[in-house]
């Protein structure tokens, strides 16, 4: 099984790396990420769905660590491993400046708590939440949040929380609020669509 899924075109300049959420896999962001990167008026980016390494101990889909109960014990080394999977993928002929870095749930957490590090164009977090004692760096992407406000597996105080520790930066962001539970609504399509926009121009 490969650990990656990738759409490319020969002229693309640009990139956007997806990070699906706990017990889902690679192909789970796939539908979206094609929606918001297509057609945006410049050169075609290249769409690349990471799978998490660990299967799901309760037997249907994958983990970047142990969830239920939470393994927080492996999250530098997942986070250290997702870095290095995000490196080597930049090594490529489109660096991680033309790069963006987009996760749900577990994926937005790590996509956070890995990218933040990184010279990405940007980050997004759907229905993301920090990881315990995780401190934001200064010095970071932009940053667009996103969390239902009636979210019943990821509460929506965790990215209330996140905002609150990534606005101790002064690079941009953003936190959009919508009325719904654990998802990615299709009315936010436009304002992800613009972030790439903005931030791969």
């Amino acid at each position: 099984m490969e650990d990656q899924l990738s759409y490319s075109y020969p002229d693309a300049e640009n990139r956007l790396i997806l990070l699906h959420g706990w017990g889902a896999d690679a192909d789970d962001l796939i539908a979206f990420g094609q929606e918001i990167s297509t057609d945006i008026g410049f050169k075609k980016t290249e769409l690349i769905a990471l799978r998490a390494p660990q299967v799901v101990p309760q037997g249907i889909g994958r983990q970047w660590y142990g969830l239920f109960p939470p393994q927080w014990s492996e999250v530098p080394s997942a986070v250290n491993q997702l870095r290095e999977r995000l490196e080597n993928i930049s090594r490529s002929k489109i660096p991680l400046n033309k790069t963006v870095l987009l996760g749900f749930s577990q994926g937005g957490a790590m996509a956070l708590a890995s990218g933040c590090e990184l010279p990405l164009a940007g980050l997004i977090g759907c229905s993301a939440y920090p990881h315990p004692d995780w401190v934001a760096p200064i010095k970071r992407p932009p940053v667009l949040l996103s969390h239902g406000s009636k979210d019943e597996v990821v509460p929506y105080e965790a990215s209330e929380k996140l905002f609150t520790l990534l606005n101790q930066s002064a690079q941009e962001l953003n936190f959009v609020r919508f009325e719904g539970g654990h998802a990615i609504p299709r009315e936010l399509i436009p304002r992800f669509r613009s972030a790439l926009i903005s931030w791969l121009q």
